[in-house]
């Protein structure tokens, strides 16, 4: 047998191999995922049963009312994380993403729900893009339904922004409670300390915290899991304790009858503290929408094996510990552990609400930046943490908003049961928003039955549905706070789309005509000098207004004009080798093209200084491209401003079309490489630093083809040569105002919110990282 076995296994060793390689790595990211997904989750033990016991349910402290309080927190757990999350939520991935953007991304592409402009030019051939098969009829019909009325559209939009709005009072409610939930453990010490000290403490935490975010956190992301798992550790051998020394009985409350008994004896009330109970799936949404970052699975074990049985234990530990010493309601945490370990967990407490904070805080920065690639903020500052792991951002402004608001919260409230309150209004409309959405997600990208999409609706929307009604009820104990923010970020996403959106329309129904343009001739009637012009528009199609403006002010004009277009596209991340689509706009002679440079709603736009030679190199290789395929050029010179290709930039840049050579650029920085000054070679670095597209110069040349056409070598030559000559950023510097004829409402959003909003946030050009020094702008008013 043996050496039977032997050759029998032999074979499947390279595919062994395999598996324990995608084991391996499978375990890496679970172990990862303690330090970035579970802080929040885990460290919710610290303030449930606190935030339960409140109203006229301090007053039932019997054993039957603690078992059924421990009851609904077992099948709360075990329903919307374990199923609900776990189970179904992580198989509705936006090409490996998460999130509530993840979902609108998938309904995007399922149907033309997407209210971006143009949205349609943007997406051609875009390989992210996964369809599912035929569409059902009855979803057929109600995906009709819905694309014919743009006001549902543009609610499924709002609910999409509401849903990141409570996201981003999370990033508020998250380190205001957790840090001052964990440090009022000194309030049980032989030295108490006072509210206000302890409140004072929490404050210098979280400043603390907050300044530091300018780091990143892969400096300290490695001890972001042992520090989650080592608390976790703690309260499930805690709870085994508590569990084993107090009442073993409460092992009969995993029974759903004591839910039952529970509320046919407490009745309101019960109800009412479901607001506090709700705040043990505080958290869970993280494992959905940081899921890009790590696997489905990799989530699932760490969860099922790690996460999930050391809550329910802790939480068993704690009501058998109250069962017997209910006067300890209000500290039961703290109270509960053993005094030998008391300082230890006390500290790894501090710790892990450190952790969940900066994981919830780092996640906020995130949607800030997903909603303005849907164009519903402000430009921002983005800064990039980390050169090794994308996606690590930090916006300084919203950094110091969050802290202020963190701190008032804090400061005001001064107490975890107000703070829990607001906190639960926060995620549980979170959840019921996700609920919404997958069901939506259900029929139209799995082309499920539309009744078992109403079945999900029904059993998992109704249990959110009694919690989200348990925690209106608390609107006036906290629950206004994320209210009342929502409504504030709600406004400012709101004023920020609809100018941005008048702006578009006015470009859209202004736009220059080709009959004009081709009227002009190649020299559109003004000097073309050699050079390079980026005409930068929001319009996919057609020439904007602005360029007639710049046509009949300026006297001259480069000889080559590109017009470019950057968008955002409903998928995650556009890879590079999808990043641009290359068109002509009007004959060959006139040397005008377009490009149109996509971005994921997660991608970040680097400033690498590459672009400019990347865009020469994509336009050369559509001219070759162009001349090669007679019918595409046909068909592209008749309609002039029709079809576009996807050029790689990989395929570009091995292309025969031009050959490039880097080359040290004579400017400032070269001057200072000959010095040998300590002083002036830190100077050169910040330099460089500063104008990352100085550092070094490419220059084309033209390969020796003798069977190139006439008519594309001398194309590629004017390309060359107004490369050489260089290339000048062109932008209108516009301002928009409405109409005389508006009404008061409009004008108020127009002429007030939205200038306000142009005025104080990042201009275009820093966002787009266009060097300012071959920057043109020209200013024009739009009235819309």
């Amino acid at each position: 047998m043996e050496p039977e076995e032997a050759g029998t296994s032999s074979p499947r060793t390279p595919s062994s191999q395999f598996a324990w390689r995608n084991l391996s790595k499978t375990l890496i990211l679970a172990y990862q995922s303690f330090g970035v997904v579970y802080g929040d989750l885990s460290t919710s033990p610290l303030y449930v049963y606190t935030s339960t016991f409140v109203g006229k349910l301090q007053r039932h402290h019997d054993e039957e009312t603690i078992f059924g309080v421990f009851s609904l927190i077992f099948w709360s757990l075990t329903l919307i994380p374990l199923i609900k999350y776990v189970l179904i939520l992580l198989s509705a991935d936006d090409n490996g993403e998460g999130g509530t953007f993840a979902l609108y991304s998938l309904l995007c592409r399922h149907g033309r729900f997407s209210l971006l402009p143009n949205q349609q030019a943007a997406d051609e051939e875009l390989s992210a893009y996964k369809y599912g098969p035929a569409s059902l009829a009855g979803s057929s019909a109600l995906k009709r339904f819905l694309e014919k009325h743009k006001k549902l559209r543009t609610a499924l939009l709002l609910v999409v922004l509401f849903g990141a709005c409570m996201v981003i009072g999370d990033g508020v409610l998250t380190p205001a409670i957790s840090v001052l939930s964990s440090v009022s453990g000194l309030q049980v010490t032989e030295k108490k300390l006072t509210g206000g000290e302890v409140v004072l403490l929490a404050c210098i935490i979280l400043v603390g915290l907050f300044a530091l975010q300018h780091w990143g956190t892969h400096k300290v992301a490695f001890l972001f899991a042992p520090i989650v798992i080592i608390w976790l550790i703690s309260i499930f051998s805690v709870g085994v304790y508590n569990t084993v020394r107090w009442n073993p009985k409460i092992l009969k409350a995993l029974s759903p009858y004591y839910v039952i008994k529970f509320f046919r004896q407490n009745g309101k009330d019960g109800w009412i503290s479901l607001g506090g109970i709700l705040l043990c799936t505080t958290g869970t949404e993280a494992m959905f929408a940081d899921l890009g970052h790590f696997t489905a699975l990799s989530i699932r074990l760490a969860f099922g094996f790690v996460v999930y049985p050391c809550l329910v234990v802790q939480y068993m530990g704690q009501a058998a510990f109250l069962s017997r010493n209910p006067e300890s309601i209000l500290t039961s945490f703290y109270d509960s552990i053993p005094d030998p370990v008391f300082w230890p967990v006390f500290v790894i407490a501090t710790l892990a609400a450190i952790v969940g904070s900066q994981a919830v805080i780092t996640a906020t920065f995130s949607i800030i930046k997903q909603c303005h690639s849907l164009g519903c903020f402000p430009r921002v500052k983005v800064v990039h943490t980390s050169k090794h792991i994308y996606g690590q951002i930090y916006i300084p402004e919203i950094n110091w908003i969050l802290m202020v608001l963190c701190l008032a919260i804090t400061i005001g409230f001064q107490d975890t049961t107000w703070i829990g309150n607001a906190y639960g209004v926060a995620c549980i409309t979170v959840m019921f928003v996700t609920t919404w959405l997958t069901t939506l997600v259900i029929i139209f990208a799995w082309q499920r039955s539309i009744f078992l999409a109403v079945a999900f609706l029904f059993f998992f929307g109704a249990i959110e549905g009694v919690y989200l009604s348990a925690s209106v009820m608390k609107v006036a104990q906290g629950g206004w706070v994320p209210i009342a923010l929502s409504f504030i970020f709600m406004v400012v996403m709101y004023v920020w789309h609809y100018g941005t959106r008048m702006k578009y329309n006015f470009d859209l129904h202004n736009k220059v005509s080709l009959k004009w343009l081709l009227g002009l001739g190649p020299s559109l009637g003004i000097v073309r000098v050699p050079g390079i012009g980026l005409i930068y528009s929001e319009l996919a199609t057609g020439v904007p207004a602005i360029f007639s403006h710049f046509v009949t002010n300026l006297p001259a004009f480069h000889k080559v004009l590109v017009f470019v277009c950057v968008k955002s596209v409903p998928v995650p991340y556009v890879s590079p080798e999808e990043r641009y689509l290359i068109g002509r706009i009007c004959p060959r002679p006139y040397r005008m093209y377009r490009c149109i440079v996509r971005y994921g709603y997660k991608d970040i736009q680097r400033d690498n200084g590459d672009f400019e030679d990347q865009l020469i190199q994509s336009i050369a290789e559509f001219i070759q491209m162009e001349a090669e395929d007679a019918q595409f050029s046909s068909s592209e010179t008749s309609s002039l401003d029709g079809r576009m290709a996807v050029i790689s930039t990989k395929s570009a840049q091995s292309s025969l079309s031009l050959i490039a050579a880097e080359q040290e650029d004579i400017d400032f920085a070269s001057t200072i490489v000959s010095s040998r000054s300590p002083t002036l070679q830190s100077l050169r670095s910040l330099y460089e630093d500063e104008n990352p597209q100085l550092r070094r110069r490419v220059r084309f040349t033209l390969p020796q083809h003798p069977a190139m056409d006439p008519a594309v070598r001398e194309e590629l030559m004017d390309l060359i040569q107004a490369k050489e000559a260089g290339v000048a950023y062109i932008m209108g510097h516009s301002y928009v105002k409405a109409r005389r004829s508006s009404n008061f409402l409009k004008k108020m959003v127009i002429d007030i919110g939205y200038s306000f909003l142009r005025k104080n946030c990042r201009g275009p050009s820093v966002a787009l990282n266009i060097p300012h020094i071959s920057l043109i702008e020209v200013g024009m008013i739009y009235y819309v």
